[in-house]
């Protein structure tokens, strides 16, 4: 055919994607935005609330803010304040919008029950906490489909699973990073993880074997860090640096991880991109820590793969971003693509990313079936070696967020179980005077009584927080 004919304009609908801040009273104002150095997004959010690492003296603290609660923050709104030093890293457990996971300089990872109603008073009791590293715990994230299975990696260079619902480690995968790692990512359905680290090497890693089955080194070539994560098909992104300290992206296959299919130069910033990835749309945002842009690339399976489509600017850099999954969207306005929640050093600002369209109809191709809150497998289940893909729910009549389930932790009974292999318990008991067996009972006693003053004072807070709701005229 002549060459006139060639379509020279890519078809696709996500061509016009552009970003639009929300008006001035849509956001969140008078915020004290965490100022610790570290590469996590500071922000993290779902179809209830928006929850933000704040600035806490001599401890470590976040914000919890209900999504409709917009405007000047008061300054005495309570805080979630558990922690003893900075905390790095929050994330929402993809399957109860209640509860959120945090992670901190103090090498405990804290889980936290939120109510639907705002406390009264700081929320300093988390339903558990997780002991295991013992270096200070940068970052955490849900398993995408099993029920309350936890990650967390550490400055200690583990990486331990946790089953958040009976407080236990489920594995660590000790021997396999050597250095600093930078970020870890599951795949879709939580058969694997994608994790950077400082030895400049990207390895793709089978938890449950313990095993990398397959590795990178050098994806990019400059010393900076390096961030990676899953998209469609088990490909994986990347974003990095030149040896010229330009800002790279790559887009890599498991098969043939020598080669890049894709490796795009884009400016000279040195503020590390954070990927967030839509796979119902393929398009990947990269969001520069201390960049005041948002770019956003579409990949597709033709050349060359990864496609730019646009940049999101503004005049303010962000100090971090939270990303809303797809069920937290207003898909009534049917423009939507997603949304951004961007962290200045005193507000958080909405930004959403619109694709226009002539219809007030739903757009079904916009909104594909997408991960919706029922996990699909058991921690157990998984642990033996189940896998299952995300749920799926429609969006076609908007997604209306669950009422408040309650996490339960039930602690297994420490009578019935063997130390793990390789604890610093004496394997025999007979160099104590009292015997073990009775010892356990005793703990057990002391640990059940402890329960229950929790309880109460648990109960006390709740009639507490009842009471000021009823004198604030709010019920």
């Amino acid at each position: 055919p002549p060459a006139m004919s060639r379509r020279v304009v890519r078809q696709s609908k996500f061509r016009h994607v552009f970003g639009q801040p929300v008006k001035a009273d849509q956001m969140y104002e008078d915020i004290r935005v965490s100022k610790v150095t570290w590469d996590s997004s500071f922000c993290a959010v779902n179809p209830k609330f928006v929850a933000i690492i704040v600035e806490a003296g001599g401890g470590g603290a976040f914000i919890v803010l209900p999504l409709a609660k917009t405007g000047r923050v008061d300054k005495n709104h309570p805080l979630v304040t558990g922690h003893t030093a900075p905390v790095l890293d929050i994330d929402w457990c993809p399957h109860n919008d209640n509860v959120i996971a945090s992670a901190s300089e103090d090498t405990t990872v804290m889980v936290w029950q939120i109510p639907d109603y705002v406390p009264v008073r700081n929320l300093t009791e988390p339903v558990v906490t997780l002991e295991g590293h013992s270096k200070r715990v940068g970052i955490i994230a849900w398993h995408p489909t099993a029920r309350n299975v936890l990650l967390s990696a550490g400055s200690d260079n583990l990486v331990i699973l946790w089953n958040v619902g009976t407080g236990e480690m489920l594995l660590a995968l000790t021997d396999i990073h050597s250095d600093l790692i930078y970020n870890v990512g599951w795949n879709r359905n939580g058969s694997l993880l994608v994790t950077t680290c400082k030895d400049k090497r990207v390895r793709v890693i089978d938890p449950r074997k313990r095993q990398v089955v397959a590795e990178k080194a050098r994806p990019h070539d400059g010393a900076r860090p390096i961030r990676a994560i899953f998209v469609a098909d088990g490909k994986i992104f990347t974003t990095g640096f030149s040896r010229m300290s330009e800002r790279q992206l790559g887009l890599w296959d498991l098969n043939n991880f020598e080669e890049p299919i894709a490796l795009q130069e884009m400016d000279t910033s040195n503020g590390v991109l954070l990927p967030f990835y839509d796979a119902d749309s393929s398009i990947v945002y990269l969001c520069g820590k201390g960049d005041s842009s948002i770019r956003y690339f579409e990949i597709t399976d033709e050349a060359p793969y990864v496609h730019y489509l646009s940049t999101y600017s503004s005049k303010e850099p962000q100090r971090g971003m939270g990303f809303m999954p797809k069920r937290g969207l207003d898909v009534s306005k049917c423009e939507i693509a997603s949304r951004f929640f961007k962290l200045h050093e005193r507000k958080c600002e909405p930004i959403v990313m619109t694709v226009p369209r002539k219809s007030d109809l739903f757009q079904d191709d916009l909104y594909p079936d997408t991960p919706g809150p029922e996990p699909a497998l058991e921690a157990d289940e998984w642990l033996a070696g189940k896998d299952a893909e995300p749920v799926l729910i429609s969006l076609r009549d908007g997604y209306v967020p669950l009422k408040n389930r309650e996490l339960k932790v039930v602690k297994k009974n420490i009578l019935d179980t063997r130390p793990p292999p390789g604890s610093r318990r004496s394997q025999s008991g007979s160099d104590t005077n009292i015997s073990r067996p009775a010892l356990e009972e005793l703990l057990e006693e002391i640990r059940a009584l402890k329960e229950t003053v929790q309880a109460h004072e648990k109960r006390i807070c709740d009639l507490e927080n009842k009471l000021g709701q009823f004198s604030n005229g709010t019920e």
